[in-house]
C-alpha cells in the first residue's frame, strides 16, 4: 500500500467524518466512547493531527505532546477540525517520501509513510463514530483497508510494551478474515502480544467474519463476528485491547 492511497482514503474519511459530526450535531452521545459526545470526538482528532502533521512538518525526532484541546463548539468546531484535516492533508502531500522523523510503531519505510498509514486508519474509526453518533449506518470500511487495519492493530499497536492483552500461561488466539487472503496468529502470554501473519500451529480460539467486521470489533466497535474455540480469549481481547 503506497502513501498516495491512504492520503486518499484519508481524505474521504476526514470530509465524511466532519459531515456526519455536523449532521448529528456537537452534543450526540458517542456509543463506542461512552464519555464523549461528537464535540469532544471532534476535538480529539483535530488534535491528532495537528500533532501528526508537527512531527512530519518540523522532521521532529523525538516525542512531544499534543495540544489542549480548543475551547470550541457548534459551527465552529467543525471549522476548525476541517481546518486540522486539511493541513495535516497539505503537510503529508507535500512532505519528502523519506522525511525522517518520531513514529510510535516499528515498521514504517518512513516518517511519511507511518503518520499517513496511521492517520488514515485513526480517521476512519472515528469516521465511524460520528456516523454512528448520527444515527444511521455507518459507511462500511473497504476490505483492503480493513485488512491493512487489522494488520496495523495487531502487529502495531500490540507489538508495543503498552499493550495489556496478557495472559498468566502462553495462550494462542487467531484471527481469519473469510473474504480476504488474511490470518493472524496471536501468541499471548505475560509479554506483549506477537502476532506472525499466518495460520501456523493450533489455536486455542479463532474469531473469524468478513475483514471489515474484523476491523471494527477489534476496535471495540462492533459485536466479534463469530467465535470459535474457546470463548474467553476473546472477551479478554475486549476488556483489554482499548488503546492507551
Amino acid at each position: 500500500m503506497d502513501t498516495a492511497w491512504y492520503l486518499e482514503i484519508l481524505e474521504h474519511e476526514g470530509r465524511s467524518l466532519a459531515d456526519a459530526a455536523e449532521q448529528a450535531g456537537p452534543g450526540a452521545p458517542v456509543s463506542a466512547c461512552p464519555d464523549w459526545r461528537v464535540r469532544d470526538l471532534l476535538r480529539h482528532t483535530g488534535v491528532v493531527h495537528r500533532w501528526a502533521a508537527g512531527f512530519v512538518a518540523d522532521a521532529c525526532p523525538a516525542p512531544r505532546p499534543m495540544e489542549e484541546h480548543p475551547d470550541l463548539d457548534g459551527p465552529e468546531l467543525v471549522a476548525w477540525y476541517r481546518a486540522c484535516h486539511g493541513a495535516l492533508l497539505d503537510t503529508l502531500r507535500e512532505a519528502k517520501p523519506d522525511v525522517e522523523c518520531w513514529t510510535f510503531m516499528p515498521g514504517a519505510e518512513s516518517g511519511l509513510a507511518f503518520w499517513a498509514r496511521r492517520q488514515a486508519h485513526e480517521t476512519a474509526v472515528h469516521r465511524w463514530d460520528a456516523q454512528a453518533a448520527r444515527g444511521s449506518d455507518p459507511t462500511p470500511v473497504a476490505t483492503d483497508f480493513a485488512v491493512d487495519g487489522v494488520d496495523e492493530l495487531l502487529r502495531g499497536f500490540h507489538a508495543r510494551r503498552r499493550s495489556r492483552v496478557r495472559t498468566k500461561e502462553p495462550r494462542v488466539l487467531r484471527i481469519r478474515a473469510t473474504d480476504a487472503d488474511a490470518v493472524w496468529t496471536v501468541r499471548l502470554s505475560q509479554e506483549p502480544p506477537v502476532t506472525t501473519r499466518d495460520a501456523a500451529g493450533d489455536a486455542e480460539c479463532e474469531v473469524s467474519g468478513p475483514a471489515a467486521e474484523l476491523y471494527l470489533s477489534l476496535w471495540n466497535r462492533l459485536p466479534v463476528p463469530k467465535v470459535t474455540g474457546d470463548a474467553a480469549l476473546a472477551e479478554l481481547w475486549r476488556q483489554t485491547s482499548a488503546i492507551v
